[in-house]
C-alpha cells in the first residue's frame, strides 16, 4: 500500500460524518495540526464535509472550514440545509451518492469515514478504487466487507488506517515486528458498566444504566455496544481482515483502566502495548500524519499517577457476544453482514424502549442461526467466496427483516 509521496505535502480531507463524536474531534485535531509551525508539520486542508440530520452543526461547520463540498445524507433536510447556508460558495449532494461521490473526489487524497451504519459503504468501497488513504473510524465496512475492502485495497493502492482506538493501538505495536512474527493480537476492554454487576439484572438493564459508560463519553449506539461487548465481537472481525490474521489468533482482555489500548504479542514472547489516555483525538491524529508523529491535544499519559493495570479474561456467561464475534470471524462470507446489521436493529429497539437489554444478543444469535439454516446447502460457497458488495447488502437487508420478524411472532423470552 502506497504512502504519501512526500511527509510534507499537504493533505486534502473528506470527513464523513463530521457532526458525529468523531467528527468533530477530528476537526479540532486538524485545527491543532494547522497551527504547528509550517516546517514541523503539513497543512490540512477540509476539502469535504458530511452530515446526515444534525443540519444547524453541519451549516456552522461549512462557514468556518469552507469546503468545497458537503453531503446531506438525510434527504428530507437538503432544502432547509441549503437555506442555511445560502450565500456560500459550496457544492451540495445529497444521499448515499453524496457520501460516495465526495469519497472519490479528484480533490481529496485522505477520506475519514466516521459514518455510522451500512450507509458510509459504498463511500469506503469508492475512496479505496480511487488509491486513497482512508481512516475508518466506524467498524461497518470492515466488519461487513472485509474481505472485499482489503482484497480491493490491494489491488488500487489504497491504505487503511484505524481511527478505532483498539485497533489503533494495535496497528502501532505492529510496527515492532514483521507480520509472520505475529503470535496474538490482543484486544482490550473496558468492560463497561456491567463489569462487575450482578448478571441476573443485566438483562433488564435501563437504558440509562446501559448508556452510563464508566470511561468513554460515545454515541448510544457505540455504548449499547459497549455493554453488550458487542462492540468487541465486531472488533474481533474487523482485527480478522484489517491485520490479516486469523480468528484464531485473536483475543480479548478485560482491562478497566483504558490505559493500555491494545497488545501485540510476538512469536519470542515480546508484548508490545500501546498505552495513552482515554483519547480519541490521538488516535485520529495518528491515521491523518501517519508515518509522522506530531504534537497534539491528546491529554498526556501520567505514569506516576498509575497505581495498577489490571486484566482479566471476559465471563462469556455474561458476555456471549465475544463467542459469537470469533464464530463469525471464522465462517466468513456474508455472515458478518447478518451479524453486524442483525445488533444493528435489534440496538434501535432497545433505545426505542421496544425490547428489553437481554433481548440485543438474543436477536443477533436468532437471526445468525436463522440465516446459517437458510444458507445451510450454500454454506460452504458462501464462506469461501469473496462476497460481492450486492451480496453483503442483501444480507444487511435481511438480517434487519429477520429482526422484525422475531418481534413481530413473539420469539423472544
Amino acid at each position: 500500500m502506497r504512502r504519501f509521496d512526500k511527509l510534507t505535502t499537504n493533505k486534502r480531507i473528506a470527513i464523513l460524518g463530521s457532526t458525529g463524536s468523531i467528527g468533530t474531534t477530528a476537526l479540532r485535531v486538524i485545527d491543532g495540526l494547522n497551527d504547528l509551525p509550517k516546517d514541523k508539520s503539513p497543512r490540512f486542508e477540509v476539502v469535504a464535509l458530511s452530515g446526515h440530520s444534525n443540519i444547524k452543526l453541519l451549516a456552522e461547520q461549512v462557514r468556518q472550514y469552507r469546503p468545497k463540498y458537503v453531503a446531506v445524507s438525510d434527504i428530507d433536510c437538503v432544502e432547509e440545509f441549503r437555506r442555511l447556508i445560502e450565500g456560500l460558495d459550496v457544492k451540495v449532494l445529497a444521499g448515499a451518492e453524496g457520501l460516495t461521490e465526495i469519497a472519490g473526489l479528484e480533490e481529496v487524497d485522505t477520506v475519514l469515514a466516521a459514518v455510522v451504519g451500512v450507509a458510509g459503504l459504498s463511500a469506503v468501497l469508492a475512496a479505496v478504487r480511487k488509491g486513497k488513504r482512508i481512516a475508518i473510524a466506524n467498524k461497518e465496512p470492515l466488519v461487513i466487507a472485509g474481505q472485499l475492502i482489503t482484497a480491493e485495497a490491494k489491488k488500487y493502492g489504497a491504505e487503511l488506517l484505524p481511527v478505532d482506538s483498539e485497533h489503533s493501538a494495535i496497528f502501532q505495536a505492529l510496527q515492532a515486528g514483521r507480520h509472520e512474527e505475529v503470535a496474538k493480537i490482543i484486544l482490550t476492554t473496558s468492560g463497561g458498566p456491567f463489569r462487575k454487576a450482578n448478571p441476573a439484572g443485566i438483562p433488564n438493564a435501563s437504558i440509562e444504566q446501559v448508556l452510563a459508560h464508566p470511561v468513554w463519553r460515545m454515541g448510544p449506539k457505540i455504548t449499547v455496544d459497549s455493554a453488550t461487548m458487542m462492540n468487541k465481537a465486531l472488533e474481533i472481525i474487523e482485527a480478522r481482515w484489517l491485520f490479516d490474521v486469523p480468528a484464531e489468533k485473536i483475543e480479548v482482555m478485560v482491562h478497566p483502566e483504558s490505559i493500555v489500548h491494545s497488545m501485540v504479542e510476538f512469536m519470542d514472547g515480546s508484548v508490545i502495548a500501546q498505552m495513552g489516555s482515554p483519547d480519541m483525538s490521538l488516535p485520529i491524529q495518528y491515521a491523518l500524519t501517519y508515518p509522522l508523529r506530531l504534537p497534539g491535544s491528546a491529554k498526556k499519559l501520567q505514569l506516576d499517577r498509575l497505581k495498577t493495570l489490571t486484566f482479566e479474561k471476559p465471563n462469556p456467561r455474561v458476555f456471549p457476544a465475544i463467542e459469537m464475534g470469533f464464530e463469525v470471524a471464522q465462517k466468513g462470507g456474508t455472515a458478518a453482514a447478518v451479524f453486524n446489521a442483525a445488533n444493528e436493529a435489534a440496538v434501535e429497539q432497545f433505545l426505542a424502549g421496544r425490547i428489553k437489554f437481554g433481548n440485543i444478543v438474543e436477536l443477533v444469535r436468532r437471526c445468525l442461526d436463522n440465516y446459517i439454516v437458510k444458507m445451510d446447502d450454500h454454506w460452504q460457497d458462501a464462506r469461501d467466496t469473496n462476497a460481492s458488495l450486492e451480496e453483503l447488502l442483501e444480507a444487511d437487508a435481511w438480517a434487519k427483516r429477520e429482526v422484525m420478524e422475531c418481534l413481530k411472532n413473539h420469539q423472544l423470552r
